[in-house]
């Protein structure tokens, strides 16, 4: 157990009591821990923008391959379900091992792969060749992002969670952001072929490697756990781990709300994606400054990353103006009306539009869920739940993908689809108020 910085987590009774406090980015950054930490999650987020960017460009926009829907569906789900399948299983060992060697060693680990996955693109392999090495890149990294969440509560006081957590998600999502417009701008430079793609896919290494080597700055037991579940052996804990994080998000009315609201967003986000996907490559043409192909995605890359911008500024002051419900149901309710007014326009200029909108409330939806597991979750219990969270955020992406794939026209002109991604927000919108219900009839006197 660390012998200085902050407290460990308090329970979900007297976390719920502790009352957010601002201090500043100037101040926050100026600690040493949280300022480590960032750097981590910096090069690790940047890294894998990197991959992810260059894997979907030898997928989907090498001019040595072709790509239908489902050959989309199939990359998007390589590079997010395996975290998601053994995430909970996974998230035990994050309430037992030490989490300073958990980032140092899975950072070392993804480079090794990546370093396979690059070599077999270079080779021109498909199929399993490729989507096996790229699924274990991708499940050490949820790992590592895992790690990263359940670290911060060990080097920020709980008061100050809420504005670390915002300013260290947001930014890092707009880091990976970097990452994917780098691979582009690189592919570019280098060549579109499996060479030049291959290239560009190694390259993501150097952000694994600086990650590893910040992560061993950090002293043992610095970033917890400070208690574990009491079981007497890990695979004990490891079996249990979906049970126990399930139990305490239900237990948890508004972690639980949190939850169903972020579910739906990514369910109709995943559709969104891959009709923008194939909407680049087959349907649209460019207008003046607005391109389509591998650099019009790169655009709206830019623009999903500036709505997450937009979106750490505006979370905290929407938190205090009206509370976390209040600003989850405002966030869904803008999603909504974005993705009609997309369906009724189906133009390259509304889509680019609604990267950014749905880049900002799907960011303040993912903040409040942040803040409601870090602030009322246990720590004993706290990496089993972030697994949990993992599955809600990526298994419903891929699911909704595959479901579009299979739906939609080969060019992605779906206005149906569309719509159907609004009704999810609205059915989202109901569950999460129904989850709220649940607290308030179990609170006496209201």
């Amino acid at each position: 157990m660390p012998t200085s910085g902050p407290p460990p987590p308090a329970a979900p009774e007297a976390a719920a009591a502790v009352r957010p406090e601002r201090l500043g980015f100037a101040r926050l950054v100026r600690t040493r821990g949280y300022r480590r930490l960032l750097a981590v999650r910096f090069t690790t987020q940047w890294a894998d923008g990197m991959f992810q960017a260059a894997l979907g460009g030898a997928v989907l926009f090498n001019p040595e391959r072709q790509a239908d829907p489902l050959a989309v569906a199939a990359g998007l789900a390589v590079l997010l379900l395996p975290y998601s399948v053994i995430g909970p299983f996974a998230g035990a060992l994050l309430d037992r091992w030490d989490r300073r060697r958990v980032l140092l060693g899975a950072n070392l680990v993804r480079a090794a792969l990546v370093v396979v996955v690059a070599a077999v693109v270079v080779a021109g392999g498909t199929g399993p060749a490729l989507y096996l090495p790229a699924l274990a890149v991708a499940g050490v990294s949820r790992f590592v992002l895992a790690g990263l969440s359940v670290a911060l509560p060990h080097v920020v006081p709980r008061r100050h969670l809420v504005e670390a957590n915002t300013f260290a998600v947001t930014a890092g999502a707009a880091t990976a952001a970097l990452g994917g417009a780098s691979a582009i701008g690189l592919r570019e430079l280098i060549g579109t072929g499996d060479a030049g793609s291959g290239a560009v896919t190694l390259t993501a290494i150097v952000g694994s490697l600086v990650a590893a080597a910040l992560a061993a700055g950090f002293p043992r037991g610095r970033l917890g756990p400070d208690r574990t579940d009491g079981r007497p052996s890990t695979v004990g804990s490891v079996l249990h781990g979906f049970a126990d994080g399930a139990r305490a998000t239900i237990a948890t009315p508004s972690v639980a709300a949190s939850f169903v609201a972020l579910a739906t967003h990514r369910l109709a986000f995943g559709i969104s994606t891959l009709l923008s996907l194939l909407l680049f490559r087959y349907a649209f043409a460019d207008a003046g400054p607005l391109l389509t192909g591998m650099a019009g995605l790169g655009q709206a890359v830019v623009l999903a990353a500036a709505g997450l911008g937009i979106a750490a500024l505006l979370t905290p002051w929407m938190v205090r103006r009206w509370g976390r419900p209040r600003t989850v149901r405002v966030a869904l309710l803008v999603a909504t009306a974005t993705q009609l007014t997309t369906a009724v326009l189906l133009s390259l200029p509304a889509v680019l539009a609604a990267a950014f909108v749905l880049g900002l409330t799907g960011q303040i939806v993912k903040l409040c869920t942040d803040a409601a597991v870090q602030g009322e979750v246990g720590d004993e219990v706290l990496g089993r739940v972030f697994a949990l969270y993992d599955i809600v955020f990526n298994v419903g992406y891929v699911v909704a993908v595959a479901a579009a794939a299979l739906l939609s026209p080969p060019d992605g002109r779906a206005p149906l689809l569309l719509a159907g991604a609004a009704l999810l927000y609205v059915l989202g919108l109901v569950a999460h108020d129904l989850q709220l219900r649940r607290k308030r009839e179990s609170t006496p006197g209201t």
